[in-house]
Parts: structure tokens; sequence; C-alpha cells
């Protein structure tokens, strides 16, 4: 069931989410959002880390795609190290 309340931006740019939103929601102190707006629309999305299975199918995923590429850890330790000295 959607829920509709009012609230109003502060002069920090802050919004409160109403409290029966944020009951029904659970989102806790802290909770990460990623913020989009488009014409006149602004919707919050609670940043959700993935399981540790979706974790370990991404991790597979990308070996599979390094290893198809004919990358080698020394290859992926070596790009590490340019990119921080950079």
């Amino acid at each position: 069931m959607k829920q509709i309340a009012t609230t109003r931006l502060s002069s920090k740019g802050q919004v409160v989410i109403p409290e029966a939103i944020r009951r029904r929601l659970g989102p806790e102190s802290g909770t990460e959002f990623v913020v989009l707006g488009e014409d006149g629309t602004v919707m919050l999305k609670v940043i959700d880390a993935p399981s540790m299975r979706d974790f370990d199918d991404i991790v597979a995923r990308a070996r599979e795609g390094a290893r198809r590429a004919g990358l080698r850890q020394s290859d992926i330790a070596a790009a590490i190290r340019a990119v921080r000295s950079a």
C-alpha cells in the first residue's frame, strides 16, 4: 500500500522522512540512499548491499571475464598500482 505524507526542505537542504513511512520501511540512522531527481520529482532509494551469494556470483563472473580476457593476477596488481600512483 502506498503511503503519502508531506515534508519540507530545511535551510540546510535536509528533508525529514515522515515517521509513518520510516516505521513502514524501517531505515535506521545512517542508512544511505541514492537520490534521483527529474522533472520536479525527487526519489530516494535505499542502497542495499548485495547478499554474500550475490557477491560471490559477481566475483565469479568477474574472474571468468578476466580469464577469458587473458588477465593474470599480476596484471591486476600492476593496474591497481598504476591507478594508485596516478
